[in-house]
C-alpha cells in the first residue's frame, strides 16, 4: 500500500462511488499515498460527494507530531463526518474537550464530528448544533480491542449512508464497536443485518 501513488486514481472507479472513507493509516504509509488521498478526497468533494475521516493516528509512522498534525487535519476537513477518539482530537486539535473538538472541525467546514469517548460511549456535534451523547454497549469480556475504532466507523457511517439520524448512527456504531471486542481479530466481530437487530 506504501506505493500507491495518484496513477492508481481510476476515475470511472470513483465516480461510480457515493461515499469516501479516508483512514489516517493509509495516510501515513507514504507520500505518495497520502497524495492519492488528497487527490480523490478534493475530486469526489467537487462532485458532491460524502466523505467521512478516521484519524487513526499512527504516531510511529510519521517524521514529526506536527506533520502528523498538519496533514491528517487537512484531510479532516475536507471530510463531512470526521471520527476521532478523544486523546486523537486532543492531538490532533490542541483542544481538551469533546465539545472544543467537535467546534475546531466544525469551524472548518465539517458537517458532523463524532468523537469516541471510551467508557463513555461517544459524543458528537453537527453545524447545526445538533448534539449529545450515546452510552456505551457493555460488554463482560472483552477479548481483544483490536478493530473497536473500525467496527464503530462502520456502524456510524453505514447509518448514515442509510439516511437514519446521527443519534441512531452513533448507537449502531457503539454496538458494533462493542460487538468487535469480544472477538479475536479486527473484522471477526462484525455483523450481519440480522445479527445487527435493527
Amino acid at each position: 500500500a506504501s506505493h500507491l501513488s495518484i496513477e492508481d486514481y481510476h476515475e470511472a472507479y470513483f465516480a461510480s462511488a457515493r461515499h469516501l472513507h479516508l483512514s489516517g493509516v493509509a495516510a501515513a504509509l507514504s507520500a505518495s499515498s497520502y497524495e492519492l488521498l488528497a487527490h480523490t478526497a478534493r475530486t469526489m468533494k467537487a462532485q458532491g460527494k460524502t466523505i467521512s475521516f478516521d484519524p487513526n493516528l499512527r504516531p510511529v509512522l510519521w517524521k514529526s507530531e506536527a506533520e502528523m498534525v498538519e496533514k491528517l487535519n487537512r484531510l479532516a476537513f475536507q471530510a463531512d463526518w470526521v471520527l476521532p477518539g478523544l486523546k486523537e482530537g486532543m492531538i490532533l486539535t490542541g483542544q481538551q474537550t469533546p465539545e472544543a473538538i467537535a467546534d475546531f472541525y466544525l469551524r472548518h467546514g465539517v458537517k458532523a464530528v463524532i468523537i469516541k469517548t471510551g467508557a463513555d460511549g461517544a459524543w458528537y456535534k453537527t453545524a447545526s448544533g445538533e448534539q449529545g451523547c450515546v452510552a456505551p454497549v457493555k460488554v463482560d469480556n472483552v477479548v481483544d480491542t483490536v478493530g473497536a475504532g473500525d467496527g464503530f466507523a462502520v456502524g456510524v457511517i453505514s447509518a448514515l449512508l442509510e439516511g437514519r439520524s446521527l443519534h441512531q448512527a452513533v448507537t449502531r456504531g457503539n454496538k458494533i464497536g462493542a460487538l468487535a471486542i469480544q472477538v479475536q481479530g479486527d473484522s471477526e466481530g462484525l455483523p450481519t443485518r440480522e445479527q445487527l437487530g435493527e
